[in-house]
């Protein structure tokens, strides 16, 4: 990792563990269920077919098969790379999953919060799948030499995951916001 990539990643692992103290002030918290609130908002069933089928995109799984196309394809080192990040980015979320300890919307408002898939077995800071989902495009992006264009419609892909697990009830949008940086870092640090 070259040095400015590593104080890149430094600072976006730094922003995201800002972004978990912050939610834990009365301010920040009311602010990010105030957010969650919005998201969780029942839009239809053609809003809820959507973003149940693109939250699956963040999944471990789906950036393993992403990585055995691409192996398949001839770009083994971009796979390899690839699901590299992924792997760390799901690592890194689950241990400060344990960390954090934060409880999930859906246990926080029991009443008022719409569960729309099978409930997480692990707690609720940061979210896994777009960390998962940026971190692997980011590195397969840059190694397959997607242009600027690419790796921002990439990326934008990865926000909207972080927007469906809201819209699903598993997560806060403070939850995504650390899950998007956390998995930027990785990205940035496995970069060449």
């Amino acid at each position: 990792m070259k040095g400015r990539n590593a104080l890149q990643a430094i600072a976006l692992t730094g922003a995201a563990l800002g972004v978990a103290a912050w939610t834990s002030s009365p301010r920040g918290r009311e602010l990010d269920l105030q957010a969650f609130k919005a998201l969780n908002r029942d839009r239809g069933p053609a809003a809820d077919a959507l973003f149940g089928g693109v939250t699956e995109l963040g999944s471990i799984w789906a950036s393993a098969g992403a990585a055995a196309v691409l192996a398949v394809g001839g770009r083994r080192r971009a796979a390899a790379r690839g699901i590299t990040a992924a792997g760390l980015a799901w690592l890194a979320g689950q241990g400060l999953k344990r960390v954090v300890g934060r409880k999930r919307p859906y246990l926080d408002d029991r009443e008022g919060t719409r569960l729309l898939i099978g409930e997480p077995r692990a707690t609720s800071w940061p979210s896994s799948h777009p960390a998962v989902l940026l971190a692997f495009v980011t590195v397969a992006g840059r190694e397959l030499r997607v242009g600027a264009l690419g790796r921002t419609g990439l990326a934008a892909i990865a926000g909207l995951v972080g927007v469906s697990r809201s819209y699903l009830g598993v997560h806060y949008p403070s939850d995504v916001v650390g899950g998007l940086l956390l998995g930027r870092a990785v990205g940035v640090a496995l970069s060449d």
